[in-house]
């Protein structure tokens, strides 16, 4: 699952570099955490959430192949 929301990521970013996604496990509940560069975060998100929305949903059905349930937050650079 997190390979997903990487390879999504990088695609979409100008500096694939910056990308960072950390994976926490629960049980079944999978927390992931993406971070890229502030000048990214746009793309990331897209209109009104679009983009973020989108990679949100793959994530759930990837999620539930595995037995699992999963979350994407999408963090601040700092």
């Amino acid at each position: 699952m997190k390979e997903i929301i990487e390879f999504i990521a990088t695609s979409l970013v100008d500096d694939p570099t910056q990308v960072k996604v950390t994976e926490q496990r629960r049980g079944t509940q999978v927390i992931l955490r993406l971070g890229v560069a502030q000048e990214d975060m746009g793309r990331v998100i897209g209109k009104g959430g679009r983009v973020a929305n989108a990679m949100r949903q793959l994530l759930r059905v990837a999620a539930a192949q595995e037995g699992k349930r999963a979350t994407l937050n999408i963090v601040d650079p700092q």
